[in-house]
């Protein structure tokens, strides 16, 4: 029998290059080194890959609407210490495609999770260090509380991102709420208009509102909107904020995952948390609060000046997290 296992070893191997051309901006993203690709059952993963082969692996995953561009500065200052570093495009990112066009083109948190596993199946890694933030981080925090046998250890910006689904519908501070507009705008047609038409302005709303000490240049805005031209970004983004909210149904491939994720699952894996002090998005705390989703030994570290996309902030913070977190193993 086929497992999603042995068709990640089949294929892995033989897709690791398959032809697609890099954009400039994939082409160009600093410190990465160029894009690979592999096939898992539903997609072909566009990613790069720094450091010795025979490194310990980390995989390290961006947020949105932010690009594994995050990770400039990261991945080569693990890659330097000996870790073999894997940075991937989200689905809906960058050369990150869909192999068939029947699949849906769903963002909710099990798929974000299944896919960082089926990442590590095609590349035939048993287990690896997982990092990331926002969206990137949420796959990975579900990765980790629903197969903590793959994962050694984890970096989590803003502590467990496994979204409370029963809870959906409460509300937060209005404060926080009116930071989060863009939740309730991508629930309407209008929002959909907006994103497909007007994707770098919203992105420096975004970018600007989250990150407010982030000097982010023009150009690091048009790296990002090239890697938007994906064909099923509009889709899979609608998607996540349309689920996360209970306005649409989600993949019935992953419902039993969902389920699963409902009882909020604890991570039990050594784990350091990160808050950036400057967050726009989500305000820093001191990790009390969040204690109880953490079974096994966990960290947690404000960080002065970084904001919402805090390892392109703060590099160094967030290379010192993984060193900390594999040193807790």
């Amino acid at each position: 029998m086929i497992t999603r296992r042995t068709f990640g070893m089949l294929v892995g191997a033989g897709a690791a290059m398959t032809g697609l051309p890099a954009t400039p901006a994939e082409a160009a993203t600093t410190g990465l080194g160029p894009v690979r690709h592999v096939r898992t059952e539903l997609l072909d993963i566009a990613y790069h890959e720094v450091g010795p082969r025979r490194g310990k692996p980390v995989l390290l995953a961006h947020g949105w609407p932010y690009t594994p561009q995050a990770y400039a500065e990261v991945a080569p200052d693990l890659a330097r210490r000996g870790y073999r570093v894997l940075v991937p495009y989200l689905r809906g990112h960058g050369l990150t495609r869909f192999r068939d066009a029947a699949t849906i083109r769903s963002g909710q948190q099990a798929a974000l999770g299944e896919d960082v596993i089926a990442f590590l199946d095609a590349l035939d890694i048993p287990r690896a260090l997982f990092g990331g933030y926002d969206w990137g981080g949420r796959g990975l925090n579900v990765a980790a509380a629903l197969w903590p046998e793959r994962c050694t250890g984890l970096v989590s910006v803003n502590s467990y991102l496994v979204q409370d689904l029963a809870n959906a519908l409460m509300p937060d501070p209005p404060a926080i709420e009116a930071g989060h507009w863009y939740y309730f705008y991508f629930l309407s047609e209008r929002g959909r208009a907006g994103l497909t038409q007007n994707k770098k302005e919203l992105a420096r709303v975004v970018w600007t509102r989250n990150s407010p000490q982030w000097k982010f240049t023009e150009a690091d805005l048009d790296h990002a909107v090239e890697l938007m031209a994906n064909p099923d970004y509009v889709d899979v983004v609608l998607h996540v904020y349309r689920h996360r909210l209970l306005a649409a149904a989600g993949d019935p491939r992953y419902d039993e995952l969902e389920a699963r994720l409902l009882k909020q699952p604890q991570i039990t894996v050594p784990a350091v948390t990160l808050d950036g002090i400057a967050d726009g998005s989500i305000p820093a705390t001191d990790g009390t609060m969040s204690a109880f989703h953490y079974a096994g030994p966990r960290v947690h570290h404000q960080i002065p000046g970084a904001g919402h996309n805090l390892p392109q902030e703060s590099p160094k913070a967030f290379v010192d997290a993984v060193l900390e977190v594999d040193r807790l193993r």
